[in-house]
């Protein structure tokens, strides 16, 4: 029995390794932008699956009647395509790549579903996971927000002041030598006058290229991390507990640790623990170190996370350090969050009070200071 069992697997590895795309080699400066689905249509979808899984559906039937009369044409051609695919014998994460319609993160859990006979769990857990997704989102865009509506705005009022009202001033003391403070506002005004359409193209410019270029926001994100430690905190925070949930999910339905990171090294694809967490798999595999060993060498997690996996090594409790760790750095992200909302908040009102003060100065100073001499010389 166990031969054909192993001869069984490594029929279905190979058909697994023929169905999977071959990923494009080559990257683009611009990449190719998938239309996702919204948030909460997932979260529902992965919700409704997990329900019907639980009452004994198969998964074929479960995601063949959720498709049925949903009122999102796109989401019902990508699961009846799912779903025709899955009736083929392709594993179930398999035809979820091939629909090119979900991320690294959801194909990952999927996967990790699938491997450990736990369906039903990985899809309730990608609806929390999603959930939780779309409230940091929210966050986030809060904060985005004001500074993308304030900021243009205060820039606007500034050109407008320096192209239109402070030209008019220095017109107005005609023949009067501006000295000080009001020969440099003037100077400014020039300046302006001459590079504004420059300036708002390459800032326009800049905007698109972030909006389009996953490189690019990687670099600033990468950047972000460097520099303020509660951006590196928070994002570092999202990503353990992605990575920690994944690994618990597959450990604890009987999936070995090594081949564990590897699956989870998949919901974090386009990060560097993707290419630490294949590392440490093949370490933990192949040298027989521990696994805390193996992340504290080859992983850039949090000391904590090495603690606590070494207990759990010397307990026996692995599955239940890593639960334990993934809700602490939930909190801890729902913590970072606030923080780096006050930043930005604080931020944000900085750079109002600087272009204000740079509209007020640059229109009224020359007023103010030159407005003696303008009276003297009239009487």
């Amino acid at each position: 029995m166990s031969e054909n069992s192993t001869i069984a697997q490594s029929v279905r590895s190979r058909r697994e390794k023929k169905i999977e795309p071959k990923e494009n080699p080559k990257s683009t400066f611009f990449a190719a932008r998938v239309r996702p689905f919204k948030k909460k249509e997932l979260v529902q979808m992965f919700r409704s699956l997990s329900s019907m899984l639980r009452a004994q559906i198969n998964t074929a039937d479960a995601i063949k009647y959720y498709a049925h009369g949903h009122p999102n044409k796109d989401l019902v051609k990508a699961l009846t395509q799912i779903n025709v695919d899955i009736n083929k014998g392709i594993p179930i994460h398999v035809a979820f790549r091939r629909s090119q319609k979900f991320d690294d993160m959801t194909i990952g859990l999927v996967q990790a579903g699938g491997d450990a006979g736990q369906l039903d769990v990985a899809f309730a857990e990608l609806g929390k996971r999603i959930k939780s997704d779309l409230f940091f989102r929210k966050k986030i865009r809060k904060l985005v927000m004001m500074p993308c509506v304030v900021i243009p705005i205060l820039i606007g009022a500034f050109i407008a002041s320096q192209v239109k009202i402070v030209p008019q001033v220095e017109k107005m003391m005609g023949s009067m030598e501006a000295k000080g403070l009001v020969a440099l506002s003037f100077k400014v005004s020039h300046v302006v006058q001459k590079t504004w359409p420059l300036v708002i193209m390459i800032l326009i410019a800049v905007v698109v290229t972030v909006w389009k270029s996953n490189m690019v926001k990687n670099t600033l994100m990468n950047l972000a991390m460097a520099k303020f430690r509660v951006v590196r905190m928070m994002v570092m925070s999202l990503r353990q507990m992605t990575i920690l949930s994944t690994i618990k999910l597959l450990y604890s339905n009987g999936i070995n640790l090594a081949k564990s990171l590897r699956v989870a090294a998949n919901s974090v694809k386009t990060t560097p623990f993707h290419r630490e967490l294949r590392k440490a798999a093949d370490m933990y595999e192949k040298s027989g170190v521990p696994l805390s060993s193996a992340f504290a060498k080859y992983t850039s997690v949090d000391p904590q996370v090495v603690h606590m996996l070494a207990i759990g090594e010397k307990s026996a409790s692995i599955d239940t350090q890593m639960s334990m760790l993934a809700e602490m750095f939930e909190e801890d992200a729902e913590q970072l969050m606030d923080d780096f909302s006050q930043f930005v908040s604080f931020s944000v009102m900085i750079i109002a009070v600087m272009l204000i003060a740079a509209v007020f100065l640059g229109t009224f100073m020359p007023i103010f200071l030159m407005g003696p001499q303008m009276m003297q010389d009239a009487m």
